[in-house]
């Protein structure tokens, strides 16, 4: 029985919640300053692909991150790579549809913090980067590490966009989800059931986890 869809899924949610991260955490923290029609207009963008069709977001990935896109060259150039068709590209696309889920739970995490505790930092000489590294980010921790759990099972159960921006390719780019179908095709009903199985254990432990944490940010 071939295991490597399990550790591809692990490795592919991790960096995708790297990723997430990156982006997510400072999107979150301006969301949570932020306010009117403006902060509408990024909400509106940021959950977009959370609502999209999955396969319509791959498409777009395709279309912006692929071999024929200026960043695709651009990536082709630097790495003498391309993204799309990777298991590289399978994480991007898992960190896209996951990115939603991290910055609103990051965003009321981070504006439960008193703006009195930030303010009397600044007063005392730190930077905002200070502030944000030393005061807010920990302060906000318990949230966060809800957001990044939700966002590690989103991207652990992607299929739609993963398969479209990475493809199906056995030990390169097949995921957990892709080999749940693949198999249920050939009529593998053993593999059908372990990777049933271990991807429901997956996503019920880092659901808990974001639960709890939840509760404690609140």
């Amino acid at each position: 029985m071939n295991l490597s869809p399990i550790e591809l899924s692990l490795r592919v949610s991790a960096v995708a919640t790297v990723l997430g991260a990156v982006i997510g955490l400072p999107t979150a923290y301006w969301f949570s300053r932020c306010s009117g029609k403006s902060l509408i207009a990024a909400e509106t963008i940021i959950n977009f692909p959370l609502v999209m069709p999955p396969t319509v977001l791959g498409y777009f990935l395709l279309v912006l991150l692929g071999v024929r896109s200026s960043f695709g060259q651009l990536y082709n150039h630097l790495f003498h790579a391309q993204l799309s068709f990777t298991w590289q590209g399978a994480a991007v696309a898992a960190s896209v549809a996951s990115v939603p889920l991290l910055v609103s739970h990051a965003r009321l995490a981070f504006a439960s913090v008193e703006r009195e505790v930030q303010d009397s930092a600044r007063m005392c000489g730190a930077t905002e980067a200070a502030v944000f590294f030393r005061i807010t980010l920990p302060l906000a921790r318990p949230g966060v590490i809800a957001g990044l759990s939700l966002a590690f099972a989103r991207a652990l159960g992607d299929f739609g966009a993963t398969l479209m921006f990475a493809g199906d390719t056995p030990g390169a780019t097949r995921t957990m989800p892709l080999a749940v179908v693949d198999a249920l095709e050939y009529g593998d009903t053993r593999s059908v059931l372990l990777f049933v199985v271990v991807a429901c254990i997956l996503s019920l432990v880092f659901s808990a986890i974001s639960a709890r944490f939840a509760r404690q940010s609140v």
